[in-house]
């Protein structure tokens, strides 16, 4: 992804990449180590008040490569807090006074407050923080708004409150709220939060002989340019040791295809549902909204349709799904649904597997299509829904319905809480958490508009095949698309 800071970038792609070389030649265990001291030799520190810090962040990150806690806490939260990087934060949450403040007569601050946190220096007011409950009434009072509250931008990304501080001024995961989006992790100006990877696990499997298959998620397509095509990523997956490789939109295709039958079933009981394939949203529902878990689509997602279809073939095989997604982590790990994507790999990790390697993504013509347009489009905010109604329109059912499509938290949150309270005017809700859906991402390579010109070419010269017509090519009957 692209970011204004290429140091956070360039350490975390350093450290994978570094984990990904001892992996593929067997070293890891013995060699992991050396890391540190490889990446900061020393003796004058880089980014950090010294080398002993730098080590010990590059040892924690080493721990994620490895699909650990960076700590010695257990956790199964696929987002974790590097603490050895967090704990310089300067960023104390919470209210404080700024150089507007005037000195004034009416001290209108210190009088709102119900706390005392408030003295009155020489020159300005000052605010005590362990007295101040951040209940904002003194900024309120203050003619000049010399004060203002301060936030940390990790918990001002988390769309949840799910991010708040220990004693020492360390971030802590609340992990019941915690719906795993990642927002949080390229939010952090010093690279404090980051997920657990499998690149490991993944490369053992490729070194161990095993059919692994990659799969790449509708979204990939113009993340890298117009030249880079499906036909790019099948050559470049193969030649770093993956036995296949598979389009994803093809899921969205089964995805759709099967969704539209419980909508159209739905909408004649008169019964409203959300869709699925949106883990982040997924977890939204189960954590915030419990109660209407059963309103959410059974359907499985377009990952796991493709992985269950592989498996239907091959139970041996191991499937491996490539996208801008954290929260696809906590969906293939949800043991609960079976026959789901193994792994799950954001672009910056195949793409660290790919640098340990020498392999690169090059220009291929864009012969290859396993997914109908609306498959591909799938990673667009908007595009389940298209896909679902371009499928009741095959099948002959109405259309005559409405649709919530929901782009980023604020939409998701209003839709369900008007569907909670029994307000909600329409019949279904396509929720994404990432603004623009999946093309938007937290681990995209490019932001979505950069990569807007791209995608479009590249998705119009593609046939216009319908959704039903390229499943037709396919054995459905063999696994099921259901939870």
């Amino acid at each position: 992804m692209v970011s204004d800071d290429a140091t956070i970038l360039k350490i975390k792609h350093e450290v994978l990449t570094e984990v990904a070389k001892l992996a593929f030649a067997g070293e890891l265990d013995e060699k992991k180590e050396n890391i540190p001291y490889e990446m900061i030799p020393g003796p004058e520190a880089h980014f950090r008040c010294c080398i002993y810090k730098e080590r010990e962040i590059i040892r924690q990150r080493v721990r994620l490569a490895e699909g650990k806690c960076p700590g010695n806490r257990e956790s199964s939260n696929i987002v974790q807090v590097i603490n050895s990087a967090c704990e310089e934060c300067p960023i104390s949450s919470g209210y404080v006074v700024t150089d507007l403040c005037q000195g004034c007569l009416a001290k209108s601050c210190k009088q709102s407050c119900n706390f005392g946190a408030i003295t009155i220096g020489n020159d300005r007011s000052y605010i005590d923080p362990e007295k101040c409950k951040s209940c904002g009434k003194c900024a309120q009072a203050c003619s000049y708004s010399a004060i203002v509250k301060i936030q940390r931008p990790c918990m001002k990304s988390c769309p949840v409150s799910a991010i708040t501080m220990d004693e020492h001024g360390v971030c802590q995961i609340d992990e019941s709220k915690c719906i795993q989006c990642g927002q949080c992790i390229h939010n952090c100006p010093f690279g404090a939060i980051a997920s657990k990877t499998s690149i490991v696990d993944i490369i053992n499997a490729i070194r161990e002989g095993k059919k692994v298959v990659a799969m790449l998620a509708p979204a990939g397509e113009g993340q890298f340019g117009e030249n880079i095509t499906m036909a790019s990523w099948r050559t470049a997956m193969k030649k770093l040791g993956f036995a296949d490789f598979v389009e994803v939109g093809l899921g969205g295709d089964m995805t759709a295809a099967f969704e539209a039958e419980e909508w159209a079933e739905s909408f004649k009981e008169g019964k409203k549902m959300t869709t699925s394939c949106c883990p982040a949203f997924v977890n939204y529902i189960k954590k915030h909204f419990p109660e209407l878990v059963g309103n959410i689509s059974t359907t499985v997602s377009p990952m796991c349709a493709v992985s269950r279809m592989l498996k239907a073939k091959d139970p041996e095989t191991v499937t491996v799904f490539i996208g801008p997604c954290i929260a696809k982590k906590s969906e293939a790990q949800d043991k609960s649904i079976e026959g789901n994507a193994d792994f799950v790999l954001t672009f910056g990790e195949i793409r660290a597997m790919m640098r340990a390697k020498g392999v690169e993504l090059e220009p291929e013509e864009n012969t290859s299509q396993e997914a109908s347009v609306f498959g591909k489009r799938f990673g667009n905010g908007g595009g389940v829904t298209d896909a679902v109604v371009e499928c009741l329109k095959e099948s002959g059912e109405s259309t005559d319905i409405k649709v919530a499509r929901c782009s980023g938290i604020a939409e998701c949150k209003k839709a369900l809480m008007l569907f909670k309270l029994g307000k909600l005017p329409e019949d279904f809700i396509e929720g994404m958490i990432c603004e623009g859906g999946c093309v938007g991402g937290p681990s995209r390579h490019k932001a979505a508009m950069a990569a807007k010109k791209d995608r479009d070419k590249l998705i119009s010269q593609a046939d216009a095949r319908g959704v039903h017509e390229n499943l037709k090519n396919y054995d459905m009957d063999s696994f099921s698309m259901h939870r």
